[in-house]
């Protein structure tokens, strides 16, 4: 993954020292509990379980840039320094949160990594927030999380979290299960890795080579043979929807977009991060997985 340039980091270093002397942990102005989430999808269901308990500060939030070049500031230093309770994605995704954690270990910080919950180390598949199974681990981590740091509200905590499930996540759910059940098997192309996770939860049968999905994602160079089979795949039908991150449309990947609608394949558009910036996790995804839905009916008549 791309990093943080050194110069920025040790910058970073000494705010997140000053900041020290800002606060204690978890004062906020209130006795809310004071949580930071690396990126706002998490942050959007840490808000949502927390309710009026807690008080959420996402640092990765800009719907026009591409998470994989961020590089943090010293307000998202100081932010760090200060919570309660800190939410990462891990594994390669934002190594520069780690570094802030581990700048300053402030005592009585808890730390979510969500690569460690799930059980992938760096190397693999960062976008776990695509895959529902890993969706439900984080929203339980959460929810443990708040009833051990706020004992007293644990009662509410439960609360919040069958609503976020039943109500909240219904539509996002009745989704997936919808078009596992009507288009299971159906052969798809994508960009990148970030869809990788969520098609086998469709059922969907993802056939672009892996190493091209992973080398986009990582900003390294895809090999010929891999563009030479995704452009034989387009031209030649195999796929029937071509989905793609538009937060990291690289040349490779505008021309297999081109090449697609060519081909009269209908093209499926996702992102890294919510969409607008103040969306919740579940509107988000539920108005991309429409998306999809209408792409996969126009390409099958069903």
């Amino acid at each position: 993954m791309r990093r943080a340039t050194v110069a920025a980091l040790s910058l970073l270093i000494v705010a997140i020292l000053t900041a020290c002397s800002l606060g204690t942990v978890g004062s906020s102005g209130s006795d809310r509990l004071t949580v930071v989430a690396a990126e706002n999808f998490w942050g959007s269901i840490a808000a949502q379980i927390g309710g009026d308990r807690v008080q959420v500060t996402n640092i990765i939030d800009n719907p026009n840039a591409d998470p994989h070049d961020y590089e943090p500031t010293s307000a998202d230093a100081r932010s760090m320094a200060s919570a309660t309770f800190v939410i990462v994605n891990g594994i390669g995704y934002d190594p520069w949160a780690d570094r802030l954690i581990a700048a300053n270990p402030v005592p009585g910080r808890d730390v979510l990594d969500v690569g460690t919950l799930v059980g992938v180390a760096v190397g693999g598949n960062p976008h776990q927030w695509y895959s529902p199974q890993s969706v439900q681990r984080v929203i339980d981590a959460i929810t443990a999380e708040y009833r051990k740091l706020d004992a007293k509200d644990a009662s509410y905590f439960h609360r919040q979290r069958a609503s976020f499930e039943t109500k909240g996540l219904a539509r996002y759910r009745t989704l997936i299960s919808d078009i596992r059940t009507k288009y299971a098997g159906t052969p798809v192309g994508a960009s990148e890795s970030i869809f990788a996770l969520m098609a086998p939860a469709l059922g969907l049968d993802l056939i672009t080579p892996p190493a091209f999905l992973t080398a986009i994602s990582e900003g390294t160079e895809p090999t010929a043979g891999d563009k030479a089979t995704i452009d034989h795949q387009i031209q030649s039908r195999q796929i029937t929807v071509y989905v793609y991150n538009s937060q990291n449309a690289t040349p490779d990947v505008q021309r297999q977009i081109e090449e697609a609608r060519n081909a009269g394949i209908p093209v499926a558009t996702i992102t890294e991060t919510l969409v607008p910036a103040g969306a919740s996790f579940q509107a988000w995804q539920a108005r991309q997985l429409q998306g999809l839905v209408a792409a996969l009916a126009r390409a099958t008549n069903r």
